[in-house]
Protein backbone atom coordinates (compact mmCIF):
# COMPACT_ATOMS: atom_id res chain seq x y z
CA UNK A 1 0.00 0.00 0.00
CA UNK A 2 2.72 2.45 0.97
CA UNK A 3 6.46 2.67 0.84
CA UNK A 4 8.05 2.33 4.26
CA UNK A 5 9.69 5.69 3.72
CA UNK A 6 6.24 7.24 3.69
CA UNK A 7 6.59 8.09 7.35
CA UNK A 8 10.21 7.20 8.25
CA UNK A 9 13.38 8.91 7.30
CA UNK A 10 17.13 8.54 7.35
CA UNK A 11 18.67 11.01 9.74
CA UNK A 12 22.27 12.06 10.19
CA UNK A 13 24.14 11.24 13.36
CA UNK A 14 23.30 13.50 16.25
CA UNK A 15 25.26 14.10 19.41
CA UNK A 16 23.58 15.74 22.34
CA UNK A 17 26.42 15.90 24.80
CA UNK A 18 26.97 18.47 27.51
CA UNK A 19 29.42 19.00 30.32
CA UNK A 20 28.79 18.97 34.02
CA UNK A 21 30.31 21.61 36.27
CA UNK A 22 33.24 19.31 36.89
CA UNK A 23 33.81 19.09 33.13
CA UNK A 24 32.64 15.47 32.90
CA UNK A 25 30.89 14.73 29.61
CA UNK A 26 27.42 13.21 29.68
CA UNK A 27 24.63 12.44 27.26
CA UNK A 28 20.95 13.21 27.70
CA UNK A 29 19.35 10.03 26.35
CA UNK A 30 15.93 11.59 25.78
CA UNK A 31 17.23 14.57 23.80
CA UNK A 32 19.53 12.33 21.81
CA UNK A 33 16.79 9.80 21.07
CA UNK A 34 14.20 12.41 20.09
CA UNK A 35 16.45 13.56 17.24
CA UNK A 36 15.32 10.41 15.39
CA UNK A 37 11.75 10.51 16.67
CA UNK A 38 10.53 13.90 15.49
CA UNK A 39 6.99 13.48 14.30
CA UNK A 40 6.67 10.14 16.14
CA UNK A 41 3.03 10.52 17.16
CA UNK A 42 2.01 12.21 13.93
CA UNK A 43 3.44 9.26 12.02
CA UNK A 44 1.62 6.79 14.25
CA UNK A 45 -1.64 8.64 13.72
CA UNK A 46 -1.07 8.37 9.97
CA UNK A 47 -0.85 4.62 10.43
CA UNK A 48 -4.22 4.75 12.18
CA UNK A 49 -5.98 6.29 9.18
CA UNK A 50 -9.62 5.51 9.95
CA UNK A 51 -12.81 6.86 8.45
CA UNK A 52 -14.98 6.25 11.54
CA UNK A 53 -14.63 9.33 13.76
CA UNK A 54 -15.24 7.61 17.08
CA UNK A 55 -12.88 4.71 16.40
CA UNK A 56 -10.23 7.14 15.20
CA UNK A 57 -10.56 9.20 18.38
CA UNK A 58 -10.30 6.10 20.56
CA UNK A 59 -7.28 4.70 18.72
CA UNK A 60 -5.39 8.00 18.85
CA UNK A 61 -6.30 8.70 22.48
CA UNK A 62 -2.95 7.72 24.03
CA UNK A 63 -0.84 9.01 21.13
CA UNK A 64 -1.12 12.58 22.39
CA UNK A 65 2.61 13.33 22.51
CA UNK A 66 2.68 13.78 26.28
CA UNK A 67 4.69 10.67 27.10
CA UNK A 68 8.47 10.28 27.16
CA UNK A 69 8.36 7.51 24.53
CA UNK A 70 10.71 5.40 26.64
CA UNK A 71 10.57 2.33 24.40
CA UNK A 72 11.04 4.08 21.03
CA UNK A 73 13.96 6.04 22.46
CA UNK A 74 15.70 2.85 23.57
CA UNK A 75 15.12 1.34 20.12
CA UNK A 76 16.59 4.23 18.11
CA UNK A 77 19.54 4.60 20.49
CA UNK A 78 20.23 0.87 20.19
CA UNK A 79 20.00 1.08 16.40
CA UNK A 80 22.60 3.84 16.23
CA UNK A 81 24.87 2.22 18.83
CA UNK A 82 24.83 -1.06 16.88
CA UNK A 83 25.29 0.70 13.53
CA UNK A 84 28.41 2.39 14.85
CA UNK A 85 29.68 -0.82 16.42
CA UNK A 86 29.15 -2.86 13.26
CA UNK A 87 30.59 -0.65 10.54
CA UNK A 88 30.91 2.83 12.07
CA UNK A 89 27.81 3.94 10.17
CA UNK A 90 26.33 7.26 11.26
CA UNK A 91 23.01 6.78 9.44
CA UNK A 92 19.66 5.64 10.77
CA UNK A 93 17.90 3.20 8.47
CA UNK A 94 14.23 3.88 7.72
CA UNK A 95 13.29 0.37 8.82
CA UNK A 96 15.09 0.81 12.13
CA UNK A 97 13.01 3.88 12.90
CA UNK A 98 9.90 1.98 11.81
CA UNK A 99 10.57 -0.63 14.49
CA UNK A 100 10.63 2.11 17.14
CA UNK A 101 7.15 3.23 16.06
CA UNK A 102 5.86 -0.33 15.89
CA UNK A 103 7.15 -0.99 19.42
CA UNK A 104 5.22 2.00 20.73
CA UNK A 105 2.06 0.89 18.93
CA UNK A 106 2.27 -2.67 20.31
CA UNK A 107 2.89 -1.28 23.79
CA UNK A 108 -0.08 1.08 23.59
CA UNK A 109 -2.41 -1.64 22.27
CA UNK A 110 -1.40 -3.78 25.25
CA UNK A 111 -2.19 -0.90 27.64
CA UNK A 112 -5.69 -0.54 26.18
CA UNK A 113 -6.33 -4.27 26.63
CA UNK A 114 -4.74 -4.39 30.10
CA UNK A 115 -6.99 -1.59 31.30
CA UNK A 116 -10.03 -3.58 30.18
CA UNK A 117 -8.86 -6.72 32.00
CA UNK A 118 -8.00 -4.73 35.13
CA UNK A 119 -11.11 -2.52 34.93
CA UNK A 120 -8.74 0.45 35.32
CA UNK A 121 -10.22 3.92 35.43
CA UNK A 122 -7.12 6.09 34.88
CA UNK A 123 -3.94 5.93 32.83
CA UNK A 124 -1.30 8.65 32.33
CA UNK A 125 -3.33 11.07 34.42
CA UNK A 126 -6.56 10.78 32.44
CA UNK A 127 -9.53 8.43 32.09
CA UNK A 128 -8.91 5.14 30.32
CA UNK A 129 -10.39 4.27 26.94
CA UNK A 130 -12.65 1.64 28.50
CA UNK A 131 -14.07 4.10 31.02
CA UNK A 132 -14.89 6.69 28.36
CA UNK A 133 -16.13 4.48 25.52
CA UNK A 134 -16.90 1.19 27.27
CA UNK A 135 -15.16 -2.17 27.31
CA UNK A 136 -16.45 -3.55 24.01
CA UNK A 137 -15.33 -0.55 21.97
CA UNK A 138 -12.01 -0.42 23.85
CA UNK A 139 -11.28 -4.02 22.82
CA UNK A 140 -11.78 -3.03 19.19
CA UNK A 141 -9.56 0.05 19.56
CA UNK A 142 -6.73 -2.06 20.98
CA UNK A 143 -7.18 -4.57 18.16
CA UNK A 144 -7.07 -1.80 15.58
CA UNK A 145 -3.80 -0.38 16.94
CA UNK A 146 -2.30 -3.86 16.91
CA UNK A 147 -3.44 -4.50 13.34
CA UNK A 148 -1.94 -1.17 12.19
CA UNK A 149 1.34 -2.14 13.88
CA UNK A 150 1.23 -5.49 12.07
CA UNK A 151 0.75 -3.79 8.70
CA UNK A 152 3.69 -1.48 9.36
CA UNK A 153 5.76 -4.50 10.39
CA UNK A 154 4.86 -6.38 7.20
CA UNK A 155 6.04 -3.44 5.07
CA UNK A 156 9.55 -3.81 6.47
CA UNK A 157 9.74 -6.93 4.33
CA UNK A 158 12.10 -8.92 6.56
CA UNK A 159 10.64 -12.25 7.70
CA UNK A 160 13.14 -12.59 10.54
CA UNK A 161 12.17 -9.20 11.94
CA UNK A 162 8.51 -10.12 11.65
CA UNK A 163 9.18 -13.34 13.56
CA UNK A 164 11.07 -11.49 16.30
CA UNK A 165 8.34 -8.91 16.89
CA UNK A 166 5.42 -11.31 16.64
CA UNK A 167 7.09 -13.18 19.51
CA UNK A 168 6.40 -10.05 21.56
CA UNK A 169 2.67 -10.35 20.94
CA UNK A 170 2.70 -14.00 21.97
CA UNK A 171 4.66 -13.12 25.13
CA UNK A 172 2.17 -10.39 26.03
CA UNK A 173 -0.69 -12.89 25.89
CA UNK A 174 1.21 -15.56 27.81
CA UNK A 175 2.29 -12.99 30.38
CA UNK A 176 -1.31 -11.96 30.97
CA UNK A 177 -2.26 -15.60 31.50
CA UNK A 178 0.61 -15.99 33.99
CA UNK A 179 -0.67 -12.94 35.84
CA UNK A 180 -4.11 -14.52 36.13
CA UNK A 181 -2.60 -17.53 37.91
CA UNK A 182 -0.49 -18.04 41.02
CA UNK A 183 1.79 -20.61 42.63
CA UNK A 184 1.32 -22.21 46.03
CA UNK A 185 4.99 -23.09 46.37
CA UNK A 186 6.94 -20.05 47.57
CA UNK A 187 10.05 -20.96 45.56
CA UNK A 188 8.02 -21.29 42.37
CA UNK A 189 6.13 -18.09 43.13
CA UNK A 190 9.06 -15.73 42.57
CA UNK A 191 10.12 -17.49 39.36
CA UNK A 192 6.51 -17.19 38.19
CA UNK A 193 6.58 -13.45 38.96
CA UNK A 194 9.84 -12.85 37.07
CA UNK A 195 8.65 -14.85 34.06
CA UNK A 196 5.44 -12.81 33.98
CA UNK A 197 7.49 -9.62 34.29
CA UNK A 198 9.64 -10.59 31.33
CA UNK A 199 6.75 -11.55 29.08
CA UNK A 200 4.52 -8.56 29.90
CA UNK A 201 7.18 -5.85 29.97
CA UNK A 202 10.72 -6.85 29.05
CA UNK A 203 10.06 -8.97 25.96
CA UNK A 204 8.94 -5.95 23.93
CA UNK A 205 12.08 -3.99 24.78
CA UNK A 206 14.42 -6.97 24.35
CA UNK A 207 13.05 -8.10 21.00
CA UNK A 208 12.73 -4.55 19.63
CA UNK A 209 16.38 -3.93 20.48
CA UNK A 210 17.35 -7.18 18.77
CA UNK A 211 15.24 -6.32 15.73
CA UNK A 212 17.26 -3.18 14.92
CA UNK A 213 20.69 -4.82 14.81
CA UNK A 214 22.46 -3.36 11.73
CA UNK A 215 22.63 -2.98 8.90
CA UNK A 216 18.92 -3.22 8.19
CA UNK A 217 18.58 -3.52 4.43
CA UNK A 218 15.38 -2.24 2.86
CA UNK A 219 14.22 -4.66 1.54
CA UNK A 220 16.73 -7.39 2.59
CA UNK A 221 17.83 -10.15 0.23
CA UNK A 222 16.80 -13.63 1.41
CA UNK A 223 20.30 -14.66 2.47
CA UNK A 224 20.69 -11.87 5.03
CA UNK A 225 20.70 -12.96 8.66
CA UNK A 226 18.90 -11.04 11.43
CA UNK A 227 18.61 -7.56 9.95
CA UNK A 228 21.74 -8.18 7.92
CA UNK A 229 24.12 -8.23 10.90
CA UNK A 230 26.53 -11.17 10.52
CA UNK A 231 27.51 -11.21 14.21
CA UNK A 232 25.06 -13.05 16.49
CA UNK A 233 26.98 -11.70 19.48
CA UNK A 234 25.62 -8.22 18.70
CA UNK A 235 22.09 -9.63 18.50
CA UNK A 236 22.51 -11.11 21.95
CA UNK A 237 23.99 -7.92 23.43
CA UNK A 238 21.02 -5.90 22.19
CA UNK A 239 18.53 -8.51 23.40
CA UNK A 240 20.12 -8.92 26.83
CA UNK A 241 20.33 -5.17 27.35
CA UNK A 242 16.64 -4.76 26.53
CA UNK A 243 15.66 -7.73 28.68
CA UNK A 244 17.54 -6.50 31.75
CA UNK A 245 16.42 -2.89 31.42
CA UNK A 246 12.84 -4.04 30.91
CA UNK A 247 12.81 -6.20 34.03
CA UNK A 248 14.47 -3.43 36.08
CA UNK A 249 11.85 -0.98 34.78
CA UNK A 250 8.96 -3.19 35.90
CA UNK A 251 10.52 -3.95 39.29
CA UNK A 252 10.76 -0.22 40.00
CA UNK A 253 7.20 0.20 38.73
CA UNK A 254 6.12 -2.38 41.30
CA UNK A 255 8.00 -0.49 44.02
CA UNK A 256 6.36 2.79 43.00
CA UNK A 257 2.96 1.15 43.37
CA UNK A 258 3.74 1.21 47.12
CA UNK A 259 5.89 4.30 47.53
CA UNK A 260 4.51 6.85 45.06
CA UNK A 261 1.26 8.78 45.04
CA UNK A 262 -1.50 8.66 42.45
CA UNK A 263 -0.71 12.16 41.15
CA UNK A 264 2.88 11.16 40.38
CA UNK A 265 2.00 7.84 38.80
CA UNK A 266 -0.96 9.05 36.77
CA UNK A 267 -2.87 5.98 37.97
CA UNK A 268 -4.06 4.70 41.37
CA UNK A 269 -1.41 3.23 43.66
CA UNK A 270 -1.79 -0.15 45.40
CA UNK A 271 -3.48 -1.15 42.15
CA UNK A 272 -1.70 -4.51 42.01
CA UNK A 273 -2.90 -5.52 45.47
CA UNK A 274 -6.45 -4.57 44.55
CA UNK A 275 -6.14 -6.81 41.49
CA UNK A 276 -4.96 -9.66 43.70
CA UNK A 277 -1.37 -9.54 42.42
CA UNK A 278 1.65 -10.31 44.57
CA UNK A 279 4.56 -8.33 43.10
CA UNK A 280 8.18 -8.16 44.22
CA UNK A 281 7.72 -6.06 47.38
CA UNK A 282 4.96 -8.39 48.59
CA UNK A 283 6.91 -11.56 47.81
CA UNK A 284 9.99 -10.29 49.63
CA UNK A 285 7.88 -9.14 52.59
CA UNK A 286 6.27 -12.57 52.70
CA UNK A 287 9.69 -14.13 53.34
CA UNK A 288 9.87 -12.04 56.51
CA UNK A 289 6.20 -12.31 57.45
CA UNK A 290 4.94 -15.82 56.48
CA UNK A 291 1.43 -14.94 57.62
CA UNK A 292 1.09 -13.08 54.31
CA UNK A 293 0.97 -16.43 52.46
CA UNK A 294 -2.73 -16.89 53.15
CA UNK A 295 -3.52 -13.44 51.76
CA UNK A 296 -1.45 -14.11 48.63
CA UNK A 297 -3.21 -17.40 47.97
CA UNK A 298 -6.65 -15.83 48.30
CA UNK A 299 -5.42 -12.91 46.14
CA UNK A 300 -6.15 -10.31 48.85
CA UNK A 301 -9.87 -10.92 48.40
CA UNK A 302 -11.06 -10.55 52.00
CA UNK A 303 -11.98 -7.15 53.46
CA UNK A 304 -8.88 -5.48 54.88
CA UNK A 305 -6.39 -7.73 53.03
CA UNK A 306 -5.12 -4.94 50.77
CA UNK A 307 -4.51 -2.55 53.66
CA UNK A 308 -2.86 -5.22 55.80
CA UNK A 309 -0.59 -6.35 52.98
CA UNK A 310 0.42 -2.76 52.31
CA UNK A 311 1.23 -2.30 56.00
CA UNK A 312 3.37 -5.44 55.99
CA UNK A 313 5.35 -4.10 53.05
CA UNK A 314 5.74 -0.51 54.28
CA UNK A 315 5.01 -0.14 57.96
CA UNK A 316 6.83 -0.96 61.17
CA UNK A 317 5.29 -3.82 63.14
CA UNK A 318 5.62 -3.26 66.89
CA UNK A 319 6.04 -6.12 69.35
CA UNK A 320 4.95 -4.57 72.63
CA UNK A 321 5.77 -7.49 74.93
CA UNK A 322 9.26 -7.94 73.58
CA UNK A 323 9.82 -4.19 73.10
CA UNK A 324 11.17 -4.63 69.64
CA UNK A 325 9.97 -3.69 66.18
CA UNK A 326 10.27 -5.25 62.78
CA UNK A 327 9.92 -3.77 59.33
CA UNK A 328 9.57 -5.45 55.98
CA UNK A 329 12.40 -4.79 53.54
CA UNK A 330 10.24 -5.74 50.54
CA UNK A 331 10.70 -2.36 48.88
CA UNK A 332 14.43 -2.30 49.56
CA UNK A 333 14.97 -5.86 48.32
CA UNK A 334 12.97 -5.26 45.15
CA UNK A 335 14.95 -2.07 44.48
CA UNK A 336 18.19 -3.97 45.03
CA UNK A 337 17.07 -6.65 42.56
CA UNK A 338 16.25 -3.94 40.01
CA UNK A 339 19.76 -2.54 40.51
CA UNK A 340 21.24 -5.96 39.73
CA UNK A 341 19.29 -6.14 36.46
CA UNK A 342 20.30 -2.58 35.60
CA UNK A 343 23.96 -3.33 36.24
CA UNK A 344 23.72 -6.40 34.00
CA UNK A 345 22.24 -4.21 31.24
CA UNK A 346 25.21 -1.84 31.58
CA UNK A 347 27.62 -4.77 31.45
CA UNK A 348 26.06 -6.00 28.22
CA UNK A 349 25.86 -2.67 26.37
CA UNK A 350 29.42 -1.81 27.40
CA UNK A 351 30.59 -4.57 25.04
CA UNK A 352 29.73 -2.32 22.07
CA UNK A 353 32.13 0.23 20.60
CA UNK A 354 31.99 3.59 22.48
CA UNK A 355 29.51 6.11 21.08
CA UNK A 356 27.18 8.83 22.39
CA UNK A 357 24.29 6.42 21.89
CA UNK A 358 25.96 3.68 23.89
CA UNK A 359 26.57 6.12 26.74
CA UNK A 360 22.95 7.26 26.51
CA UNK A 361 21.77 3.64 26.87
CA UNK A 362 23.98 3.25 29.93
CA UNK A 363 22.44 6.37 31.41
CA UNK A 364 18.92 5.16 30.60
CA UNK A 365 19.55 1.99 32.58
CA UNK A 366 20.38 4.20 35.56
CA UNK A 367 17.43 6.56 35.03
CA UNK A 368 15.14 3.54 35.26
CA UNK A 369 16.23 3.10 38.88
CA UNK A 370 15.68 6.71 39.94
CA UNK A 371 12.37 7.53 38.26
CA UNK A 372 9.40 8.52 40.42
CA UNK A 373 6.62 7.75 37.92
Amino acid sequence: MYSISRFHHTTPAACCCSKTRSGERYTDPFKLGWRDLKGLYEDIRKELFISTTELKEMSEYYFDGKGKAFRPIIVVLMARACNIHHNNSRDMQASQRAIALIAEMIHTASLVHDDIIDDASSRRGKHTVNKIWGEKKAVLAGDLILSAASMALARIGNTTVISILTQVIEDLVRGEFLQLGSKENENERFAHYLEKTFKKTASLIANSCKAVCPPLLDPPPPYVSVLGCPDPVVHDIAYQYGKNVGIAFQLIDDVLDFTSCSDQMGKPTSADLKLGLATGPVLFACQQFPEMNAMIMRRFSLPGDVDRARQYVLQVRLFLKEERQEQSDGVQQTTYLAQRYSHEAVREISKLRPSPEREALIQLSEIVLTRDK
